[in-house]
C-alpha cells in the first residue's frame, strides 16, 4: 500500500449496521480493489452482487493465500476477543488493523493480535451509519504515516475523524460523542413531551423537536459562527427564547447537568476499558 496507493485487499470483520456502512462508503469510492467481509449470517442485501466483495463465514474460510492491507474489526466487544486470534497470522507492516470495537484498549487488541500489529483504535458515532458521524483514532507505535492516512480515507466514508495522540481521551471521546447521540436524542423526546405539556398535538410536537433540533445542528455545522453566538442571534432582550434561556442557563440548569453526565460516561468508559 506504500505511497498513498489504492489497496489490493481490505478485510472486514463482522456487517452490521456500522460495518455494512462503511462497507458501502468503501465500495462506491473504490478504498481498496477487493473487499473480503467474514460475516457468519451472509452478505447484507444488496452488497452481495458487486464482483469486488465477497463474503465468508469465519476467519479459516479466508483465502490460504492472503496477504490484507488492512483488517477492519467490527464486531460486538462481547465477541472481540474470541474473534482476534484468527487474524494474527497476519501481524506484520504491511497490515493494518483498525478496531471500532468500544472498550477495547490498544493493548487489549496487541494481546491477541501479536507485539508486531500495526493496530488504530477508534471510537465512532452512531450517526457514522448515515455517513454522518465522527470518529476519533489513536494509534500504536508501529502505524505508518501512510496506514495514518489510508485510515482518514476508511473512515471518511462514514463522516469525520480526528486524532489523539493520549489514549487515555478516548474515554472522554466516548463520553462526548461516542455516547452524545443518545443525549440529542433525549433531548428531542423531553422537548416534544414539553410541547405536549403546552398543547400541542404528540405528533406535532415530535415533528417540530426533530426537525428543530437537526436544522440547528446543521446550522452549527455549515456556519462559520460560534455556537454561543448562533444563540445571541436567536435570542431578542426580554423575549420568549431570552425567558426560556434563563432557566437553561442558571446555576443548576442544562450546562452542570451536562457536565455531570459527561463525567458519569467517561468515568464507565475507564471501568470497561480492557
Amino acid at each position: 500500500m506504500g505511497g498513498g496507493g489504492r489497496p489490493r485487499s481490505l478485510v472486514l470483520v463482522g456487517c452490521g449496521k456500522m460495518g455494512t456502512a462503511m462497507l458501502r462508503g468503501w465500495a462506491a469510492a473504490g478504498a481498496a480493489a477487493r473487499f473480503l467481509v467474514v460475516e457468519p449470517a451472509g452478505m447484507p442485501p444488496g452488497l452481495g452482487s458487486q464482483a469486488e466483495i465477497a463474503c465468508y463465514p469465519a476467519a479459516e474460510a479466508l483465502p490460504a493465500d492472503l496477504a490484507p492491507d488492512a483488517v477492519v474489526f467490527a464486531v460486538k466487544p462481547q465477541i472481540v476477543d474470541a474473534v482476534l486470534p484468527g487474524y494474527r497470522r497476519w501481524a506484520r507492516p504491511g497490515t493494518l488493523f483498525l478496531s471500532i470495537v468500544a472498550g477495547k484498549t490498544l493493548a487489549g487488541l496487541g494481546r491477541h493480535l501479536g507485539t508486531a500489529a500495526a493496530v488504530v483504535r477508534t471510537m465512532p458515532n452512531t450517526p457514522a451509519a448515515i455517513g454522518r458521524g465522527i470518529t476519533v483514532a489513536c494509534a500504536n507505535p508501529l502505524v505508518s504515516f501512510d496506514q495514518r492516512q489510508f485510515c482518514d480515507r476508511l473512515l471518511a466514508a462514514i463522516g469525520e475523524s480526528a486524532w489523539v495522540e493520549d489514549e487515555a481521551l478516548i474515554d472522554a471521546v466516548t463520553a462526548v460523542s461516542g455516547s452524545g447521540p443518545a443525549y440529542v436524542f433525549l433531548l428531542i423526546e423531553a422537548l416534544a413531551r414539553a410541547g405536549e405539556a403546552e398543547g400541542l398535538p404528540s405528533e406535532l410536537a415530535l415533528r417540530l423537536a426533530r426537525s428543530t433540533v437537526a436544522g440547528s445542528g446543521e446550522l452549527a455545522r455549515i456556519s462559520e459562527e460560534s455556537p454561543a453566538q448562533l444563540r445571541e442571534n436567536v435570542t431578542s432582550p426580554g423575549g420568549t427564547t431570552r425567558a426560556a434561556l434563563d432557566v437553561l442557563m442558571a446555576t443548576d440548569g442544562l450546562e452542570p447537568l451536562i457536565k455531570r453526565a459527561v463525567a458519569a460516561a467517561a468515568a464507565r468508559s475507564r471501568e470497561l476499558a480492557t
